[in-house]
């Protein structure tokens, strides 16, 4: 089969597009997956300049996000056949499960999930890590309620644009940082209440006048980076801060989130794969199934704003990179 692998740490470069041997079941429960494309999401290129999270099982196949095509399956699988449409969230991180920049990949019957009918290939291979983890986020992390007010940083973003329709959905109003006029209206067209654009205004000094001066009950920090401190006063008190980026802040900004008795939280939805997790794995599984189960009832929507092959995967890259495209990027393999 034709896959991408990874062959060193660094750059862009250090991807090539290759023939190696196709994968083949080995345990009862496997399933083997033609996919038709895979998402790309930051983690990779954050994984690509490191080695994956193991530097020295190089080369590896990049790619957490996946849809495609059952073609075979392992004596023990119960819950799809072949030629069954799945997408799923599975490997990439270099350890012992394959990532989707290949032609063809193995994934447990129990971290497979069905495409959403609605979907193209394309459309469902964005979805299962940007959607873990913003529902992660919101509800494992801050316990989001309806009737509460939420910010929400980087709403056009492949995490950002997702987390504004579940909000919205468990009855939330939602505030959210943009960079761009254009940004805003597709940022409004998901459904968000508020847009701030971080350019032009102070985000903190808005969302106050928004609250009556109280803060949100719940900041999802989509960014990183000063943006996880910068939110603690906009946060109302014993509100909830979560970011998927490093937390590193000063002893004032400490005091802040001190006095204002507010929870700090990491969101890292690859935590049951690296762990090897089952039981973890096999409930965020159920968290695809229940957004196949919106986005086919046309509550949520997927937006796949770049596409290319994997012969172009170089440019992918920095495309995500660059971090300032809208919705998600995705590699088409058929």
């Amino acid at each position: 089969m034709k896959a991408v692998m990874l062959t060193g740490a660094g750059g862009a470069d250090m991807l090539k597009l290759m023939e190696v041997p196709d994968p083949v079941l080995k345990e009862p429960q496997d399933v083997l997956v033609r996919l038709h494309a895979s998402g790309l999401n930051p983690v990779d290129y954050k994984l690509r300049r490191k080695g994956g999270f193991y530097p020295n099982r190089l080369p590896l196949i990049l790619g957490c996000d996946g849809a495609g095509v059952v073609q075979a399956v392992g004596e023990g699988v119960t819950k799809f056949k072949i030629g069954d449409e799945v997408f799923f969230f599975n490997g990439g991180m270099g350890g012992d499960d394959q990532g989707n920049y290949a032609e063809l990949t193995i994934v447990h019957q129990d971290y497979l999930a069905a495409k959403p009918k609605s979907l193209s290939m394309v459309e469902a291979a964005s979805v299962a890590l940007v959607w873990l983890t913003a529902w992660e986020a919101l509800f494992e992390r801050c316990s989001l309620q309806a009737g509460e007010t939420i910010l929400i940083h980087g709403g056009a973003g492949g995490v950002g644009y997702i987390a504004i329709q579940i909000a919205k959905h468990a009855g939330a109003t939602v505030i959210t940082t943009i960079s761009s006029p254009e940004k805003a209206e597709f940022a409004r067209s998901m459904g968000a209440d508020y847009c701030i654009n971080y350019k032009e205004e102070n985000f903190v000094e808005s969302v106050l006048e928004l609250t009556g001066g109280k803060g949100v009950d719940v900041v999802f920090d989509t960014v990183g980076g000063q943006v996880f401190a910068d939110s603690f006063p906009a946060a109302k008190v014993y509100g909830h801060v979560v970011t998927l980026d490093e937390i590193n802040f000063s002893k004032d900004e400490v005091k802040v989130a001190k006095l204002r008795n507010l929870t700090l939280s990491y969101e890292l939805m690859l935590t049951p794969m690296h762990f090897k997790m089952r039981e973890a794995r096999v409930r965020q599984t159920g968290m695809l199934d229940t957004a196949v189960r919106l986005i086919d009832a046309g509550q949520v929507k997927v937006f796949v704003n770049n596409i290319f092959t994997l012969d172009e995967i170089a440019q992918a890259h920095h495309v995500v990179e660059s971090g300032h495209s809208t919705g998600k990027t995705v590699i088409k393999i058929v």
